[in-house]
């Protein structure tokens, strides 16, 4: 099993498949990659040899953020807004929803189950 950017990727799948697994990599990037070392599309990764797997990983080291250092600039910008009191900072606070989308009915995944309110009914 290839242990790359600190994530183990599945070894009976093909390369641009299994590099998906890494947070902070899909498709397109993933084909960039496959292309910068020069590894055939349909190989997998149980074939790659050790030097390819190394290349793989310093194209990701050197060239993309990826798993703890993406999600640690993603949450430092969230937190930043937060700290401006900003229209995004205080809808992230209040936890709803940020890009504009309606709230009176929707909007369940960012403000949870709903809440039965008392005298309501009729």
């Amino acid at each position: 099993m290839a242990r790359i950017a600190g994530v183990n990727i599945p070894t009976n799948k093909r390369v641009v498949i299994a590099l998906q697994y890494i947070h902070g990599i899909g498709p397109k990037i993933a084909q960039e990659i496959i292309d910068k070392v020069s590894i055939v599309p349909e190989r997998r990764v149980n074939e790659l040899t050790d030097a390819e797997v190394l290349q793989i990983r310093e194209v990701i080291d050197r060239d993309y953020m990826v798993e703890g250092d993406l999600r640690r600039e993603t949450s430092m910008n969230i937190k930043r807004l937060m700290d401006l009191g900003c229209y995004r900072g205080l809808r992230h606070r209040r936890g709803l929803p940020v890009r504009g989308q309606r709230t009176h009915t929707n909007a369940r995944t960012r403000k949870g189950p709903a809440k039965p309110i008392a005298g309501k009914k009729k």
